[in-house]
């Protein structure tokens, strides 16, 4: 039996960038056009007829739109050194980003909003969804010890909020699609476990998007919280210049009251808490 030599490198490369592009659903021909790549050169690449320069792996990832994360595969995979680092969120260089995400979400109260990375794990909230969370219960995060909190896992494990979300069977599937779309576009192995795990209590083939889903500008989510019911609609910002993979991954969620009466709960909540001294 003959053992079996691994990949070389630029074969993986082009693996990758066979992959993304059928990803994007581009031809060779639209990707050459997109990056100012010659179609013979994108598809010597692609067979591994030709070795990508660092210069190139860079154009291509960045006409396909790849993730940084994810670019620094590309480049390992070419041969050449990662060029992009991930930071902490302590780290000295990310202090400035940090104190724009916190006031964001400071100056969006009395409405909630969240700071998440692209596996849905909360990095930080504003006081008005710390609010919300308390009324919800803590609990509802199904998160083990030392573990961050997950959007994902509270909306789909059968101990989050599934109970207390009205409209579960309109807005669920526009949620799990849009996910699992993340996951496939974005990649990211974390993202794509928290997906397997929750998918046992998810039934893809019984829960179809909502044929109406278009009629509405904005999808709402609808709460009942004790004998509130709040309407919800959000809105997500991220980093269009980021040059970090822990930056790229950061997107905010701030969530606007699809109401009268849900501004006006949120407004009094506000308005009632003592302030901190």
């Amino acid at each position: 039996m003959h053992a079996i030599n691994p990949a070389p490198r630029d074969a993986r490369f082009s693996e990758y960038l066979r992959a993304w592009r059928r990803k994007r659903r581009l031809s060779q021909l639209e990707l050459a056009l997109e990056s100012g790549v010659s179609q013979r050169h994108v598809s010597f690449l692609e067979s591994s007829r030709a070795r990508p320069s660092r210069a190139m792996v860079l154009q291509l990832s960045e006409a396909l739109g790849v993730p940084i994360r994810e670019r620094n595969d590309w480049l390992t995979a070419a041969g050449f050194a990662p060029l992009f680092r991930k930071s902490s969120f302590q780290d000295p260089g990310m202090q400035q980003v940090m104190a724009a995400v916190r006031m964001i979400l400071a100056n969006h109260d009395p409405f909630p909003a969240l700071a998440m990375d692209r596996a849905w794990n909360v990095v930080m909230a504003n006081e008005s969804f710390e609010r919300m969370n308390s009324t919800m219960g803590d609990e509802r995060w199904q998160r083990a010890e030392g573990q961050p909190r997950n959007l994902l896992r509270l909306l789909f494990h059968p101990g989050g909020i599934r109970p207390l979300v009205v409209n579960w069977d309109h807005v669920a599937p526009l949620l799990w699609f849009r996910a699992r779309r993340e996951a496939e576009t974005w990649g990211g192995d974390e993202m794509q476990a928290v997906i397997s795990e929750l998918r046992p209590y998810w039934n893809e083939s019984g829960n179809a998007l909502p044929e109406d889903a278009a009629l509405f500008p904005v999808m709402t989510v609808d709460l009942a919280l004790g004998d509130v019911r709040l309407s919800l609609f959000t809105v997500i910002s991220t980093f269009g210049t980021a040059q970090d993979v822990t930056t790229d991954d950061l997107r905010m969620e701030m969530f606007f009251p699809a109401n009268e009466i849900t501004e006006r709960v949120f407004r009094a909540q506000a308005a009632t808490e003592t302030p901190s001294s």
